[in-house]
């Protein structure tokens, strides 16, 4: 069932939404050849618990009967396209890091990706990521009363696939706010007018997920983990978004960094 939420929800949202922003930025700031993606999501818990938010993937799915996520975000190295687990791996230059972030504030929660390049990359890689961001903003354009999840859908599809990079298929976004994952998927395929029909209170996570190879992807043993089968670079960028009766509403805001028209 998709939850539609009322003015004062959107704002509860909103709030969680500018922490996960916040702790985006803060992290990005740490983000360094030599340090770890564990010593990170300490970095992003701390900062997390200090502004009296609580991190959303810490412990969870373990209510599922699935292993609960250890982290407090996901940090997701190079061909880690989602939920890379923090720990071990050194950050190094040429890399990319996507941090993943969803934060519970006072009971609504938000959900935000970034892809970070780290020192000197490829300009291919910086075409990826470029590629993905634009996707981000065509998609959250068509997040409009009156659109369908197909209009979302297909217009990520379409800055992707012309810009000759591949769509995850088995990986969507999500109607997010009262619960982590709500109705409804967001695929980043479709075809127009196709799907849900976009409401007046409906709050959505928008998120391409993109690979510079092929789309096929796999799970690693962690039950976690979701890499890309080729081993090729990936890029993650998310934004939770509420439909409202003036346009798309961005409620993980960063500050002057704009995205299909808007400051995301």
């Amino acid at each position: 069932m998709i939850i539609r939420k009322g003015p004062e929800e959107i704002e509860r949202i909103a709030r969680a939404g500018a922490l996960v922003a916040e702790t985006i930025d803060h992290v990005g700031r740490h983000i360094e050849p030599g340090i770890t993606t564990g010593e990170l999501d300490i970095v992003a818990e701390d900062f997390i618990r200090a502004h009296g938010g609580i991190p959303t993937s810490k412990g969870y799915g373990g209510d599922k009967g699935h292993v609960p996520f250890p982290g407090a975000i996901c940090l997701s190295p190079n061909e880690v396209v989602v939920h890379g687990i923090p720990g071990r791996h050194v950050v190094r230059d040429g890399d990319v890091l996507t941090v993943d972030v969803g934060v519970t504030l006072d009971g609504s929660i938000a959900d935000s990706a970034y892809t970070y390049a780290v020192g000197e990359v490829a300009d291919e890689v910086v075409r990826l990521l470029e590629t993905a961001q634009s996707a981000l903003g065509a998609g959250i354009v068509q997040a409009r009363l009156g659109n369908r999840v197909g209009d979302i859908s297909n217009a990520i599809q379409q800055v992707v696939e012309e810009a000759g990079f591949s769509v995850v298929r088995s990986l969507v976004g999500h109607g997010v706010g009262r619960y982590y994952h709500e109705a409804p998927h967001i695929p980043n395929f479709g075809q127009p007018g196709r799907g849900p029909k976009l409401a007046e209170g409906m709050t959505i996570a928008i998120e391409p997920m993109i690979t510079a190879g092929a789309p096929g992807v796999h799970m690693w043993a962690d039950g976690w983990t979701i890499a890309t089968d080729d081993g090729s670079m990936s890029a993650h960028f998310e934004h939770t978004v509420a439909i409202t009766a003036a346009g798309p509403r961005v409620l993980t805001p960063r500050v002057g960094i704009a995205v299909g028209g808007a400051v995301c």
